[in-house]
């Protein structure tokens, strides 16, 4: 079978779509996520670009991933100066990836109308730059901006720039259809051609303004390309990139002799999918092939009839395969599969009931609103609350937040909440910049005392989603809370018709979960006994 590497550029490429921007935690989070679905490459962004990015590199040089290979992008050295003296290449190297995706034109028109330089010079700035990072011991893949437009109007020249790359040492050229308008006979056919005159490996990056990014990419890999680049979802500028997941899903299910990621990874593609739209607070499509919540939907008559005898009647593949479900719209059983991989986590399968028990919980919170791909803490609390194994750190007696509207244009927040810790009532007040932030500080004001390893915990985001848009004013929300502390990133999610309560909600959760991984943590009682039998042996040792 032919391994076909799956690259991620959600991050960089991803991000350039409208209404998309990624925080620094967000980044970091999604490539864990990357990582642990076993992802070949996943592409940062461009360090030179901010300073948000350079930190995200920063960051993953210490904490390092597990399976992926992190990917640095940048350009080809300015015309007319030295890879050497090239600011943008120095920060490339900087970043301190393995990897290095260097961009360049691969067409006659754009080298000569947009960059304004010579054909030649252009060549220069291709090899002059790959040699440069690679002599550096970097790896680097070779993207080739308008390949396939450049193909069109000077085929030898694009070869050219594929050449000297391949020449000066990338590891692999990218053809890129930057402009989204070929069609997939002319990918293929082009293709094809390179892979059989560049004498380096050939992937394939599509955009997706004719609404063909995805057969665009299979039509590569079939002629011969090795590597996929898009996005989760198929975000991008415009109209978009390939999305990756019906990519993959397409390439491990409906393809014969293509190896791609692992039988794991692809039966949590939905969750994948869901979380990355709940990470930049986007409702998801519901008709998205593969994952949507429509994708395997069917609605009474013959459908439902045929379905029941042989499930193959009127789906494509068996919806668990992408940890996708059936739906009998009468019976609104949506959103389990996803909910189901996260429990299998949690190594509780082997127990039915308790299984049937947290299902159940869970399909009763989505139908209130609820949604827990992106809120793992609120997860494992609603788990350890149906295994009974939840005891609360605290009691919530009560709360309140008073905001004033100065005269002079000041907001004044402020929160008080009460709270009972064993046989000890707290009233604490604090002063914040908003509703959530004073009901943080006032919490901390009355726990601290009692758990002090609080004081690691932060709050690093905060998003607001209306639930039923068409109750108006009266419409319920949901928000999703994100935590750290020095060892993890967890989510939190509450739902209410007030935006206060649902902040609450999620608050007290992500304490809650702070508070029962602390636990876990320290030694039970038996292996504190343990160690004291065993300091006298080591001691006399």
């Amino acid at each position: 079978m032919r391994r076909i590497e799956i690259y991620d550029t959600t991050l960089r490429d991803g991000a350039q779509s409208e209404g998309i921007s990624f925080s620094l935690q967000d980044k970091l989070l999604l490539t864990k996520r990357l990582d642990s679905h076993g992802f070949d490459y996943i592409e940062g962004g461009y360090p030179a670009s901010n300073d948000k990015d350079a930190e995200y590199f920063q960051r993953l040089a210490t904490e390092g991933l597990s399976t992926s290979r992190l990917c640095a992008f940048g350009m080809t050295r300015r015309k007319g100066g030295k890879a050497e003296e090239d600011e943008g290449l120095a920060a490339l190297l900087k970043a301190g990836t393995s990897v290095v995706t260097l961009v360049g034109k691969a067409s006659a028109f754009q080298a000569k109308e947009v960059l304004r330089t010579s054909l030649e010079e252009n060549l220069r700035m291709i090899a002059e730059s790959v040699d440069f990072i690679r002599r550096h011991g970097r790896q680097v893949i070779f993207d080739a901006e308008h390949c396939f437009d450049g193909w069109k109007a000077d085929r030898q020249y694009t070869l050219k720039t594929l050449q000297a790359a391949a020449e000066a040492g990338a590891k692999m050229v990218v053809l890129c259809d930057t402009n989204g308008g070929s069609l997939p006979e002319e990918i293929a056919e082009i293709t094809r051609t390179i892979v059989e005159r560049v004498p380096v490996p050939v992937g394939i990056h599509c955009h997706n303004d004719c609404g063909l990014a995805v057969a665009n990419t299979l039509a590569a890999v079939d002629a011969g390309a090795t590597q996929v680049q898009g996005t989760i979802n198929g975000f991008g500028e415009r109209c978009g990139n390939a999305d990756l997941i019906a990519v993959i899903a397409n390439l491990a299910l409906k393809k014969k002799g293509y190896e791609v990621l692992s039988p794991e990874a692809i039966s949590h593609l939905t969750e994948l999918s869901r979380y990355v739209y709940e990470m930049v607070n986007m409702n998801f499509p519901p008709r998205q092939p593969f994952v949507g919540r429509s994708a395997f939907a069917h609605k009474g008559g013959m459908h439902v009839s045929g379905l029941a005898r042989v499930s193959a009647s009127y789906e494509h593949i068996d919806p668990q395969l992408v940890g996708n479900e059936r739906r009998i719209l009468v019976s609104e059983l949506s959103g389990r599969s996803n909910i189901v991989a996260l429990t299998t986590k949690h190594n509780l399968q082997h127990d039915k009931k308790l299984m049937d028990k947290i299902l159940a919980k869970v399909v009763a919170k989505e139908r209130a609103g609820y949604q827990f791909e992106a809120a793992e803490g609120s997860f494992d609390l609603l788990v350890k609350q149906c295994a009974g194994t939840f005891r609360p750190h605290f009691e919530r007696l009560h709360y309140r937040v008073n905001i004033e509207s100065k005269s002079d244009g000041r907001i004044m927040t402020e929160a008080t909440v009460k709270l009972r810790i064993g046989d000890t009532i707290r009233h604490e007040v604090a002063e914040g910049d908003g509703p959530v932030n004073a009901l943080d500080a006032a919490m901390r004001k009355a726990l601290n005392g009692s758990f002090p390893a609080l004081r690691d915990m932060q709050l690093v985001d905060y998003k607001v989603r209306v639930i039923n848009s068409e109750a108006g004013t009266a419409a319920g929300v949901r928000v999703m809370i994100e935590s750290r502390d020095d060892h993890d990133v967890w989510g939190t999610v509450g739902v209410s018709e007030n935006i206060i309560e649902a902040s609450w909600i999620a608050l007290v959760d992500s304490f809650e979960y702070k508070l029962c991984k602390e636990e876990e943590r320290q030694p039970t009682r038996e292996e504190e006994a343990s160690k004291r039998r065993e300091a006298p042996e080591a001691a006399g040792v």
